[in-house]
């Protein structure tokens, strides 16, 4: 029987990279890169090969490993595993660099700061203090070559050869042997009278001030290069000066030199220092504190190097999330810090938490998660954004608070891209709908018509044809002025989406009807967008082979390259309407749901006077949108660039700016009787939960519960084409427009539920049935009164009533 001897290194569970690094340390040790079998996760491994003859140093390394093994400080090289046989010994600990190779590598990137020096050097001088203090040790090694720099940043004490006891038994410290390290000893080392007094700490302090003079100036050439301290900086030499005297009884403890350093103006006085200080003991701190230190983390993180930020920084923001109840004080630098990852690493570290964050009840995290999103959704995926994100965004949208209302409509512009049929087009076009016909600020309802018109081309071809035209119009009636801007430019920015049909009989009447509105602006706006239809249909009676090249988005299928207006306007829905409505909601700090008060806007010179404009009250309809399945067959393309991207659209924030100075002059002139108030009704909660029979894009502004006789001039619903097929005659496309579309009302195609007429008809025979039980129900209650009456008689003053 044949017994093989199992070789210890092959089994061992690290893998060692032959090639040892530079800067390691001097000796017979080498360090290795390294990495663990089973997971890959990267290690630094420490080799000694024995070599005959040579039993001192092996003796020392032996020592060395056992003395790696035992200690365990933060601030000291962690031990992993090691490995020891009769031809080798293997310390396996974590990932380091040497400093001299760190430093180096940072200078060539200029990246190199004086915050990382005054913490690393930080770090070095609490783990000479835990050994000098706590384990009465001396280091007996402290020089540059003996210091290692983790993946955060964090130095590490190592080079544990030639440690000694401090109260010692008669004998010295051991001899080293090797020049490169012997000329960090003390000049006192040299005195074998054993007459001069000294501290335990004085030799390692010596080789502290050493290792100061190195980082700063280079390779310490000799001795006596000390006396110029060189680029040292001016608040660490006093200190450094102490520590390179030549009266070892002066030279500091080191819990003393960090106490020196740590005075205000002091070398290690800055907030990075105190930034990792708060980290290291976060776990016994108080909840505020823990709130008031995550508020003013985002502020300093730009100064902070990138791999602290990545490798110290986020796993305590990800820890206090998770387990400190940190709540929404974490968002903001949490994404800062996600900015240094790659894609890989954000997609394990932050959006687990970012998708935890968005079923949180708490409303501070949900404004934050809605305002910050722009900088995590290109890493969000299309599963876990209709799954797990959009059905809790869309609460935003029934929100008491404005400003939740108002970044929950905004959000939907990153979001649109990547949510699916039934979302976009059936359980996004009934909120914004809701919005738009029954919020009671007007900037909401602006922001819900701007977000409408930028996502307006990932909406299907049925859903365009369906509500654009139906919410624009609805927006250019709308009591707020910059409302009826953003109908327009709604319009504008969805040009290539309508037929030339549309065009002609339902975009040009509305556009019309806004040239005589109050305010200039939204005059202007409806000139430049009446001249660029009517510059479209003019083109195209030209040259009718155009209309092919012109419609054709029309009935295309939703793509993200169809918005080129849109695409142009993006740039002002955000830096436009970012602000409105804090802006709004800051005038109106008082404003309620069940009244609204909009002041009578100043007529121009030379405009007759206009009707008050009424603004109902909630409306009620029994249809509801039904998904439609679109047009396969249709082309996807992208949009033809015309001169509506060159258009400059303004400014609805100016716009905003404008209405708020008029009315703060009208509440400065104190007057008495304001025409145009507006009173809507209280939006109950039945109304809110009933909406999957309410709340239609085509539901509009003018339309009111109770049946009044519309304004002179008004066009009813009636005289729209709504569902006509489109008109056949390939010759002349312009000549159905010559006739008037039918008034006679037909069933529309969406539904069970005749489009025109119908609702009308229907509530007023509810209303007349109302009225006619109420009356039924007086008459019954009189009879039964007079009956009574009759039968008992009169009762006289203070008389008992007996059964």
């Amino acid at each position: 029987m044949w017994f093989f001897a199992r070789d210890p290194v092959r089994d061992f569970p690290f893998e060692l990279i032959p090639e040892p690094l530079e800067g390691g340390p001097p000796g017979p040790w080498a360090l290795h890169r390294g990495r663990k079998k089973a997971t890959g996760s990267p290690v630094s491994i420490f080799v000694y090969d024995v070599k005959p003859g040579a039993e001192d140093q092996t003796q020392v390394a032996k020592a060395a490993f056992k003395r790696l093994k035992t200690l365990r400080h933060p601030n000291i090289l962690a031990y992993i595993d090691g490995l020891e046989t009769e031809k080798c010994l293997h310390v396996v600990t974590e990932a380091v660099t040497p400093l001299g190779m760190y430093l180096k590598a940072r200078v060539e990137a200029g990246d190199l700061k004086e915050l990382e020096i005054s913490w690393g050097l930080h770090q070095i001088v609490k783990a000479l203090s835990f050994l000098v203090n706590d384990c009465s040790l001396i280091h007996n090694n402290v020089c540059m070559a003996t210091v290692f720099v983790d993946r955060a940043g964090e130095w590490k004490l190592g080079g544990l050869d030639y440690m000694y006891s401090a109260q010692g038994n008669g004998e010295g410290p051991p001899r080293k042997g090797i020049p490169e390290l012997e000329q960090y000893d003390p000049p006192e080392l040299a005195d074998s009278s054993g007459r001069v007094v000294k501290e335990k700490w004085s030799a390692d302090m010596w080789r502290l001030g050493c290792l100061i003079w190195e980082v700063f100036n280079g390779s310490l050439p000799r001795a006596a290069a000390l006396r110029n301290p060189g680029k040292i900086p001016k608040s660490l030499v006093p200190h450094y000066c102490e520590l390179v005297g030549a009266n070892p009884k002066v030279r500091p403890n080191p819990a003393r030199f960090l106490q020196n350093c740590r005075a205000p103006g002091g070398f290690m006085s800055n907030r990075f220092v105190e930034t990792n200080l708060f980290l290291e003991e976060i776990q016994i701190k108080e909840p505020t504190e823990k709130q008031k230190f995550f508020q003013e983390l985002s502020k300093s993180l730009d100064s902070f190097p990138e791999d602290f930020c990545r490798h110290k920084v986020l796993p305590q923001l990800l820890t206090a999330f998770e387990f400190g109840n940190a709540g929404a004080v974490v968002l903001t630098p949490l994404f800062k810090v996600g900015k240094f990852l790659n894609a890989e690493e954000y997609q394990q570290k932050i959006i687990p938490v970012v998708v935890k964050m968005f079923s949180s009840t708490d409303r501070a995290m949900r404004i934050r998660l809605l305002q910050q999103m722009e900088q995590f959704i290109q890493y969000l995926d299309e599963p876990t954004v209709n799954t797990q994100i959009f059905p809790h965004v869309v609460h935003g949208f029934l929100d008491t608070n404005p400003a939740i209302r108002e970044q929950t409509v905004k959000s939907m512009l990153l979001l649109a891209p990547k949510l699916n049929e039934a979302n976009l087009n059936v359980e996004l076009m009934k909120h914004f709908a809701r919005l738009q016909a029954k919020d009671d600020q007007g900037p909401i309802r602006c922001n819900t018509t701007v977000c409408l018109g930028k996502i307006g081309s990932y909406l299907s071809a049925s859903t365009r044809h369906r509500v654009l035209t139906s919410a624009f119009s609805r927006a250019t009636k709308d009591p707020f002025a910059p409302s009826r801007v953003a109908g327009v430019l709604g319009f504008a920015a969805t040009h290539n989406l309508y037929s030339m049909n549309d065009c002609a009989h339902k975009i040009l009447p509305v556009l019309c009807g806004l040239t005589v509105d109050p305010e200039k602006s939204v005059r202007d706006q409806a000139f430049k967008a009446i001249r660029s239809f009517l510059s479209k249909l003019e083109s195209v009676s030209e040259d009718p082979t155009q209309l092919a090249e012109v419609e054709k988005d029309v009935h295309a299928a939703s793509s993200p390259g169809m918005g080129g207006a849109a695409a142009s306007w993006a740039g002002w829905a955000v830096t436009g309407v970012s602000s409105l409505t804090s802006k709004l909601i800051r005038a109106h700090p008082t404003a309620t749901p069940a009244e609204t008060n909009v002041p009578q806007r100043p007529m121009p010179e030379g405009l007759p006077a206009p009707a008050p404009t009424p603004v109902p009250a909630i409306p009620t309809t029994s249809g509801h949108w039904e998904t439609q399945e679109e047009d396969k067959d249709a082309a996807e393309d992208s949009s033809a660039a015309d001169r509506w991207d060159d258009e400059d659209w303004g400014s609805l924030e100016q716009e905003a700016e404008s209405v708020l100075a008029q009315q703060e002059d009208w509440n400065a002139g104190g007057q008495a009787g304001r025409a145009g108030q507006v009173s809507r009704a209280p939006s109950s909660l039945s109304d809110w939960n009933s909406w999957e029979a309410e709340g239609s894009w085509d539901q509009g502004w003018q339309e009111e519960s109770s049946p009044e006789r519309p304004p002179e001039g008004t066009r009813m619903a009636s005289e729209y084409n709504w569902g006509a097929p489109e008109p056949n005659d390939k010759g002349d496309p312009f000549s159905s427009l010559s006739a008037r579309p039918s008034t006679q009302p037909r069933p529309d195609s969406w539904g069970e539920d005749s489009w025109e007429g119908l609702e009308t008809d229907s509530r007023q025979a509810k209303a007349e049935l109302a009225r006619k039980k109420r009356e039924e129900r007086r008459r019954e209650m009189e009879a039964k009164r007079a009956e009574k009456k009759a039968a008992k008689g009169p009762m006289k003053l203070g008389a008992r009533k007996l059964d």
